[in-house]
């Protein structure tokens, strides 16, 4: 009977959250897998890796930074594209993180551009916090 009642309440926490935080939910689930010590979330922790540079994409030294600026409620420019890059705060820019298709796409490739790997689901829900703290 536990178990039924414990997927109701996950069954509705996802019905009636965003699809953002749907996502994180099941990226907090994932980090408690690979984690055992996984507390939750952080965005200071997400700022850090945000900011932190690595020799990445071309042999670069690049962060997210590097294409999204420092100020994230400011457009930015993609380094290797010259492509011109939204505003990343969904403060200033409500259509950032309203599709997880979007998030998941856009965290693999930009994880993988600066880190030369996939992140973490701990890593990608600490970036998250820090996107939606801006």
């Amino acid at each position: 009977m536990k178990k039924v009642a414990t997927l109701f309440v996950t069954l509705f926490s996802f019905a009636v959250a965003s699809p953002i935080e749907s996502y994180m939910q099941m990226l907090e689930e994932i980090a408690k897998k690979e984690n055992h010590n996984f507390k939750g979330f952080d965005a200071k922790r997400g700022e850090k890796i945000f900011f932190s540079k690595h020799i990445g994409k071309r042999g670069k030294e690049i962060s997210c930074a590097s294409c999204h600026t420092d100020d994230l409620t400011k457009p930015g420019e993609n380094i290797f594209t010259g492509k011109n890059l939204e505003p990343l705060s969904p403060k200033v820019n409500p259509k950032r993180l309203s599709s997880v298709k979007k998030v998941k796409k856009w965290l693999k490739r930009n994880f993988k551009d600066v880190y030369k790997r996939e992140g973490t689901a701990q890593e990608k829900g600490d970036v998250l916090m820090f996107i939606l703290s801006k």
